[in-house]
């Protein structure tokens, strides 16, 4: 949590579609430090305007590159076990109102988390 002088804090939340263990797993498994919370019927997706993307999109030339290297390398795909289409988000919030929301056009297409953290200083200042 970051706390600005006059008082706004900050933290980070990790918000997913998947159910609650699954969310709480990954996040041991990263160690994030933040809260964790599950979106199973994904309404703050819907209400962020944060869709799926289509096919060519998630499995583009590249993507499919490089499970090709992986496989030859040996290495077995797990069958995904979520929604592989689902785009994510990354958002500030100050004081329960969005300033600034990213949403990507492919899974890949997130801005540096140096962005995200240089625009929440300068919310918070």
């Amino acid at each position: 949590m970051h706390k600005a002088a006059h008082g706004t804090r900050a933290g980070l939340v990790l918000i997913g579609f998947s159910p609650p263990e699954r969310l709480a797993a990954l996040a041991r498994h990263l160690g994030w430090p933040g809260r964790v919370l599950a979106d199973q019927q994904r309404a703050l997706y819907r209400r962020l305007g944060v869709g799926r993307a289509p096919l060519w999109r998630v499995y583009a030339p590249a993507t499919r590159a490089t499970y090709a290297a992986a496989a030859a390398r040996g290495h077995r795909l797990a069958r995904p076990v979520e929604d592989t289409r689902q785009l994510g988000a990354d958002a500030i919030m100050v004081n329960g109102i969005i300033r600034q929301l990213w949403r990507p056009r492919t899974p890949n297409d997130r801005p540096p988390a140096a962005e995200v953290i240089a625009a929440c200083r300068a919310w918070l200042a």
